[in-house]
């Protein structure tokens, strides 16, 4: 039988060791693997309080940019590595949602800048602090192993 746990937080204590695989390859092997675990957390996260994981992103990227960056949906499109359409597709599922608005430039009425709602702030910083939180606690682990790999960089 199954428990809550996820796939993530087993512990597989019975290893196979290949001594042909080079050290930085387990090394990198484990990185990837606590990485993969914090970002299972964030989809789970987001998608526990009603909002894909994509839309997460969007709306953490419209709130953590540069003061003074005008937020358009080519800055995103860089920014999440999706096409500018994908993106427009996911600016309208959050402006639909109430999560975010568009403002049209003065300049440029085919350009526009996004902006999170006051439910949009909410929501993000609702699951930036279980983010911190569980940051907090996997991040020892991701230093450690990152460290482990700088040094085999250094060691060639």
């Amino acid at each position: 039988m199954l428990t809550s746990r996820s796939f993530y937080d087993l512990d597989v204590s019975a290893k196979k060791d290949h001594p042909s695989i080079p050290p930085d390859v387990k090394e990198l092997a484990e990185f990837r693997f606590l990485l993969r675990r914090f970002l299972a957390f964030s989809e789970q996260a987001a998608e526990s309080n009603g909002l894909p994981a994509q839309q997460h992103q969007l709306l953490l990227q419209v709130a953590g940019a540069p003061e003074g960056t005008d937020v358009t949906p080519t800055y995103l499109a860089t920014r999440l590595a999706l096409r500018r359409h994908s993106v427009v597709e996911l600016c309208n599922r959050c402006e639909s949602a109430g999560l975010l608005r568009r403002i049209a430039s003065e300049e440029d009425l085919r350009s526009v800048s996004l902006h999170l709602t006051s439910q949009g702030e909410e929501i993000l910083t609702k699951l930036s602090q279980a983010h911190a939180a569980e940051l907090r606690e996997r991040v020892p682990d991701l230093v450690d192993s990152l460290r482990r790999l700088l040094a085999m960089e250094g060691d060639r």
